[in-house]
């Protein structure tokens, strides 16, 4: 896919699962590594988005620090957005490790000319599964300069499109690419549902 890139945000903060998450392994496989392999298999372009930038050279994808440092994702996006050069970017956060083909390459469809394309379940938005435009900038800019960091909050000022649950189930069935992984304890239930089912 070439006009839009893919980013990784790996900036979080690790304290509940006591080490860097994005390291933590499934049935042998650090969960960076999967989300990197598959976004790297859609986006001809794909960066990372990291203050340890030394611990995920290995993955031989371009890696740039957060511009202003301790915001959360909102200044993972804003670090994003202001580095690509395509007309938007998929951002995900790096402990998602059940994201689906099927449903990233769905958002990227439905862009329209909308701001953002972003998953709502319920009433819960997932804005880190999320695709932005660069025209999503100047709100984003405005809202940091004004010291609010919610990224949702840009929503209100934004063309958002927002995919509702049947959409995300025709991809995803078990709507799985949600999954975020906080604590060790939740990775392992996960992983034993998953082989119950």
């Amino acid at each position: 896919m070439r006009d839009i890139t893919g980013v990784i945000l790996a900036g979080g903060k690790s304290s509940r699962f006591g080490i860097n998450k994005a390291f933590s392994e499934i049935n042998g496989s650090r969960l960076i590594d999967i989300v990197a392999g598959l976004l790297t298999s859609i986006f001809t372009r794909t960066v990372l988005i990291t203050n340890s930038p030394e611990e995920y050279s290995y993955l031989g994808l371009p890696i740039r620090k957060d511009l202003i440092r301790g915001l959360g994702p909102i200044g993972g996006i804003l670090t994003g957005l202001e580095d690509i050069s395509d007309e938007a970017g998929f951002f995900i956060a790096c402990d998602m490790p059940f994201v689906s083909e099927d449903l990233i390459r769905y958002i990227v469809s439905v862009r329209g000319e909308f701001d953002a394309v972003v998953p709502k379940i319920d009433w819960k938005i997932e804005p880190l599964h999320a695709l932005y435009r660069k025209s999503c900038l100047p709100v984003i800019r405005e809202l940091i300069a004004s010291g609010v960091y919610q990224t949702i909050k840009a929503f209100d000022r934004l063309n958002v499109r927002y995919l509702n649950e049947a959409e995300i189930k025709a991809n995803d069935p078990q709507m799985r690419s949600f999954f975020n992984v906080n604590r060790p304890e939740e990775l392992v239930d996960t992983l034993n549902r998953i082989e119950k089912e």
